[in-house]
């Protein structure tokens, strides 16, 4: 039998957390929930808290040194995504959008153009379109779909 699937989850700005712990439960895949503060997470063998430093991308850092083609990274930040596209890992953003191999270059391109817009306009404009119950249940979708496929 292959080893079992790992989710990464980037969790410090991650509002589906809770969904990850059921739907991972259902398919018998580890998580482990990063990030520079403890989170409250659920009482299981198969979750466990990494708490890094606090230092510049630490959470980053250890999410891609251990992402792998058995890895699912649950993260809204196209950089880290990018890095761990490199590792074989599978990519899901917390609205359901998944990362690849196609999609990263104009994603980067995108929040290039978005960075240098912002930086013209003194800060003003917002961040992401507020989360909603689509982005849920799109990412429900998409996690189980890629633990269904990694299940194989």
């Amino acid at each position: 039998m292959s080893e079992a699937v790992t989710i990464l989850v980037d969790a410090d700005a991650c509002p589906v957390k809770e969904e990850v712990y059921r739907v991972a439960q259902r398919h018998k895949a580890e998580v482990r929930v990063v990030s520079n503060s403890p989170f409250r997470i659920p009482v299981s063998s198969r979750v466990r808290r990494v708490v890094v430093d606090d230092g510049f991308d630490a959470a980053d850092d250890w999410i891609a040194d251990n992402a792998s083609p058995r890895s699912i990274v649950i993260t809204s930040d196209i950089l880290l995504a990018e890095r761990c596209l490199k590792s074989g890992a599978k990519v899901l953003a917390h609205n359901g959008k998944p990362f690849d191999a196609a999609s990263i270059g104009s994603a980067i391109a995108t929040r290039a153009i978005m960075a240098d817009l912002r930086a013209g306009m003194d800060g003003v404009g917002g961040g992401p379109p507020p989360f909603n119950k689509a982005d849920r249940s799109r990412f429900l979708q998409e996690l189980d779909k890629l633990l269904v496929k990694l299940g194989r």
